[in-house]
């Protein structure tokens, strides 16, 4: 039986690269010399920001039947697709309390100006700087869309600081409310009409594709602040910047875009608006992590066929 291989989207950092070479043989995926690179290949690895299209899954060799993602998020893959080409997708679902941490962090960062505070201080305006006023977080309503791990792990932290949690989704969840305190709200215009603050962590696919736009943003409380720790288009940033530049938004924190990794331009110039570099998931424990699931991944796909996390169902 042939040796297995597999196919990196892209050059990886030395320890994920040596990792997956102790699993079998390690190419970097190359354009222009793609049949070579894919000929024979077992698996394929990529990470959130590489695209799987169908035209990409559809050059794959018969010999290769897993997509092994680097992430808890799948929507770079047509899913479709590979599961009409029996191939298996996989994540890397050990994100979630790091990526909680990290819209816990942008909410505060957000609601009390902490990134144009420090930037006049550090400009030598101690004055300014102390002069920020911002947005009081305890005891605010906060608006969770999507309430799977990591939503359930945001509500739980906005607990230590007494905040009422509402949630929508496509279902009610009644032992994460019990766990969180969170509030079941069905309707999603009220909830953005209640909450003083709603943060995304629901899925991206064509029914939340720009599930904030201006029609939903126009719902939203006066002064209201947007957080999205999620997928970038899951915002319409036109309309974003658009309820921001009329005042209607009292600030956004954003580590994800619609267009990334680029920033839609006019986002820079608010000062109410914090802009990270999705990093999410950038801590060392959680990359490690995330190195080591997909390698089990890996592993268990190749002893039985079938990965650990798989996202997709093979007939």
């Amino acid at each position: 039986m042939p040796s297995p291989v597999i196919v990196v989207a892209r050059m990886l950092p030395d320890p994920m690269m040596q990792a997956l070479a102790s699993l079998a043989e390690v190419r970097v995926y190359s354009e222009e010399d793609a049949d070579n690179v894919l000929s024979g290949a077992t698996v394929w690895v990529s990470t959130a920001v590489d695209p799987v299209p169908s035209s990409l899954i559809q050059r794959f060799p018969d010999t290769l039947r897993l997509i092994a993602n680097i992430g808890v998020g799948t929507d770079n893959i047509d899913l479709s697709a590979a599961s009409a080409c029996s191939v298996y997708a996989s994540n890397t679902p050990v994100v979630t309390e790091d990526t909680a941490d990290l819209a816990m962090t942008l909410l505060l960062a957000t609601c009390r100006r902490l990134s144009v505070s420090e930037r006049l201080l550090r400009a030598g305006d101690f004055a300014a700087g102390a002069g920020q006023l911002g947005l009081r977080v305890h005891g605010k309503k906060l608006g969770i869309i999507g309430f799977g791990d990591i939503g359930q792990a945001v509500a739980r932290r906005a607990r230590g600081f007494d905040m009422q949690v509402i949630y929508t989704g496509p279902n009610r969840k009644p032992d994460a409310e019990a766990a969180t305190g969170a509030t079941y709200c069905a309707d999603l215009e009220q909830l953005l009409a209640e909450s003083d603050i709603v943060s995304l962590h629901c899925s991206l696919n064509e029914s939340t594709q720009h599930l904030l736009n201006d029609v939903s943003l126009s719902l939203m409380k006066p002064g209201a602040v947007v957080i999205n720790t999620g997928r970038g288009p899951l915002i319409d940033e036109a309309a974003l910047v658009a309820a921001l530049s009329s005042g209607h938004l009292g600030g956004a924190g954003l580590d994800v875009f619609e267009f990334e990794p680029r920033v839609t331009e006019a986002l820079y110039g608010f000062e109410n608006v914090t802009l990270l570099p999705h990093i999410g998931s950038a801590t060392g424990e959680c990359r490690a992590e995330m190195g080591q699931r997909v390698v089990a991944n890996i592993r268990e796909f190749l002893a039985k066929g079938r990965p650990l996390d798989p996202v997709n169902r093979i007939d």
